[in-house]
């Protein structure tokens, strides 16, 4: 891909779309961002991060909702996109619960207009975060792209899997490239204050007490975000194709006669959950004070990656150890919030 080319990566105020962004305009990409900004969690965070992108003159940001379909057609027509990355989505499990309609208009209405605009607008290649949580009531480890996901465990998850089966479906009808992500608890600077580390973190400073569910016998593979962003950038120019080879009697979910490929992007490295508050606590160098509790609705107690196909594919390999992501979160942390 042409670097002249503008990439389109919405989500672009979230952790995952900044780190994004970040990196493709480091690499020397124009890029253009939308992000709704909502208030999920703070927004001055979200802010801040667009702040950083706005730095570099090649970045453009429009503050928008997927949802409206007009002012995304707009964003097509001023931008000629060869790939669009849409990282934008309601995200938590636990909020979708109680707060369903917000996963149905951002999650799958928002998509839908994304899936539109690509294919109105002859998109290259439509990159898409889908999730690890499809898994759903999946036991068998490492999870893999070729494993059924017809059992989710909450709204979040099936508006994930609907991603995906909206994705193939354009693919199919239309030949549009589409690629789909799903991520394995990412972690890193700049992360989410909904997400265990960030909580974790702010708790043991402040001397606040942690619930540790499962009574800490969760285990996550936890992906360092750099790891995940290196994961979407390598394939931006691995654009699917059709599989003469597809076999319908024998259908590999992973793959299609359409041009659709899903991708796992973990570490393939599960870490108990007691072992991950031990990491915290030895970089900040403080105990913490553990609220031991079962299982969350919704939750599962295992998730691990396979990553095999991504490794064959373009050559991805996680770098970042455990500790050296934690502590590079909690010296951001520190900094952001000047902690001494």
């Amino acid at each position: 891909m042409a670097k002249s080319t503008s990439v389109l990566v919405t989500g672009a105020a979230g952790f995952i779309g900044f780190h994004t962004a970040k990196r493709l305009l480091d690499e020397g990409y124009k890029v253009v961002g939308v992000d709704s900004v909502n208030d999920y969690y703070d927004v001055q965070l979200k802010k801040d991060r667009v702040a950083v992108l706005k730095d570099y003159t090649s970045f453009t940001f429009y503050k928008q909702d997927l949802v409206d379909r007009q002012a995304l057609v707009e964003v097509f027509e001023k931008h000629q996109f060869s790939r669009v990355v849409n990282l934008a989505a309601q995200a938590g499990v636990r909020h979708s619960i109680d707060h369903p309609e917000e996963y149905i208009d951002s999650n799958v209405f928002g998509f839908l207009n994304v899936l539109e605009a690509c294919r109105h607008f002859k998109v290259s290649h439509l990159l898409y975060a889908s999730s690890s949580s499809v898994y759903g009531a999946n036991t068998s480890m490492p999870f893999k792209v070729s494993q059924n996901v017809d059992h989710p465990l909450s709204l979040y998850a099936a508006t994930k899997k609907s991603n995906e089966l909206m994705a193939h479906a354009y693919a199919s009808m239309y030949n549009l490239p589409v690629t789909g992500l799903r991520f394995f608890s990412a972690y890193g600077p700049w992360g989410r204050p909904d997400m265990a580390l960030f909580i974790f973190t702010k708790n043991i400073i402040e001397g606040k007490p942690i619930d540790v569910y499962n009574h800490g016998k969760m285990k996550r593979d936890f992906t360092y975000i750099d790891d995940i962003v290196d994961g979407i950038y390598r394939l931006l120019d691995y654009i699917p194709t059709a599989k003469k080879e597809w076999n319908s009697n024998n259908p590999d979910p992973a793959v299609s006669f359409a041009p659709y490929n899903l991708f796992n992007i973990g570490n393939n490295n599960p870490i108990r959950l007691t072992d991950f508050i031990e990491t915290i606590e030895e970089k900040l160098e403080s105990k913490a004070i553990k609220n031991s509790l079962g299982m969350q609705i919704a939750d599962v107690p295992t998730n691990y990656a396979d990553i095999s196909a991504l490794q064959n594919a373009v050559g991805y390999q996680p770098k970042t150890k455990l500790k050296e992501g934690v502590d590079k979160f909690i010296d951001w942390y520190r900094e952001y919030y000047q902690i001494d």
